[in-house]
């Protein structure tokens, strides 16, 4: 099996003829002269791997764990980090040391534990979240183009699965949908939003001549985007609610604001098991980097496991959109920016890229409640301020091409 991918491979990215190199050859001898950019910087893919996937894993973990002492410490009340150490160990394995009697039965304590704390670990699973999700949908996609670094661009935002998700939110909000389902009526109307527009979208980019062409794929992402967002719109502009609309507003723009410990669970639990099911495909997801006819011939059911990532993703988007609003690019700034670094093994993405979107969400919050001083900036304005340069950039590096260019 592994002898079959990585001839598909060779295939695909093309090895010299030794027997008709010209003089002007590379130290390895291969004339790097003929040789398309992106084929030269898949050749580049193990020199990334030089460093072993756990000493990347520890090195971010660490940055993660200093991320989050730090981040805690930024806000209108001064804290130095050492107290919030202490405060999270002791209320971690709640034990309470008598030489920190005061310092846990202080209001610092409770502004930590109860406000900053819960804030930055929804920022840490909604990033990671939102990174992981960006990853499956260039995933699911993998075989428009002729392979995942073929199509830089897809993403949940830009695909409009969280101008959906916002659609099915504000219809839980405002309207009452999905009102049976009690407290999680925003969290299954979010989701649901993201799953019918992930359909809408993928059933028009596979129709018509230019069938699964990473253009129209795009263009059909922005267009159902554009629609949901009029109805959104639509909706907030009819409804008589005013609690209703301010609370829809956030979901427009995006924030941590309403982070609380009751509304971690299920989006730590989604996050979990779609991070968890992804790495069990890492396999066939390297796989499909040779193209979608070569995958077939492995035996691999490409459609139907489309549709499975299909559903991941959109189950991931739609809870992240549920507890913090439209929050868009990061998964599209992430996953590019961890496979510059990696290369373009699935498993190290994956595992690297969620570490890497909770650090980046985590910083982007923080630069969301300081830079305005006494007023909070949505985060997704922060997102896309960086998100948005960074998407022109990919459209005008010439390390991608589109379509079959």
């Amino acid at each position: 099996m592994q002898r079959l991918v990585r001839a598909a491979h060779t295939q695909r990215v093309g090895r010299p003829n030794r027997s008709k190199q010209t003089p002007n050859r590379g130290k390895r001898g291969m004339n790097m002269t003929k040789v398309k950019p992106s084929i030269a910087n898949t050749s580049l893919n193990a020199g990334r791997r030089r460093f072993p996937l756990t000493l990347w894993v520890v090195v971010l973990l660490v940055l993660l764990l200093l991320s989050v002492l730090s981040s805690i410490t930024f806000g209108p009340v001064d804290i130095a980090i050492p107290d919030v150490a202490r405060i999270l160990v002791c209320r971690i394995f709640r034990s309470e040391p008598a030489q920190y009697a005061e310092l846990l039965q202080s209001t610092t304590a409770d502004i930590i534990w109860n406000i900053r704390f819960p804030r930055v670990l929804m920022a840490m699973v909604v990033g990671a979240g939102l990174s992981v999700s960006g990853w499956g949908s260039r995933s699911m996609e993998s075989g428009v183009g002729g392979g995942v670094a073929r199509n830089p661009l897809a993403d949940p935002y830009v695909l409009g699965l969280s101008s959906g998700a916002s659609l099915g939110a504000t219809l839980a909000i405002l309207l009452g949908a999905f009102s049976w389902f009690g407290n999680y009526g925003v969290s299954v109307g979010a989701f649901l939003g993201s799953l019918v527009t992930a359909l809408f979208v993928f059933t028009v980019a596979f129709s018509g001549k230019s069938k699964g062409n990473t253009i129209k794929l795009l263009l059909a992402g922005m267009a159902v985007s554009a629609i949901c967002s009029a109805f959104t719109n639509f909706v907030i502009y009819t409804a008589s609610d005013a609690e209703g609309i301010r609370s829809v507003t956030f979901w427009t723009m995006g924030g941590m604001t309403s982070a609380s410990w009751n509304l971690l669970g299920i989006p730590f639990v989604v996050v979990l098991l779609g991070v968890a099911f992804f790495l069990t495909q890492f396999r066939v997801l390297n796989t499909l980097l040779i193209g979608d006819e070569s995958a077939l011939t492995l035996g691999i059911q490409v459609a139907t496991i489309r549709k499975v990532y299909l559903v991941f993703s959109s189950a991931i988007t739609g809870v992240a959109v549920a507890v913090s609003g439209t929050i868009g690019f990061v998964g599209l700034i992430i996953p590019h920016v961890v496979r510059m670094l990696v290369g373009s093994d699935h498993r190290r993405v994956l595992v690297l890229s969620t570490i890497v979107g909770s650090i980046f969400l985590i910083w982007c919050d923080v630069a969301a409640r300081m830079v305005l001083g006494n007023e909070e900036l949505p985060i997704g304005i922060v997102t896309a301020m960086i998100g948005g340069p960074f998407f022109v950039w990919l459209m005008l590096t010439k390390s991608y091409g589109f379509g079959d260019e």
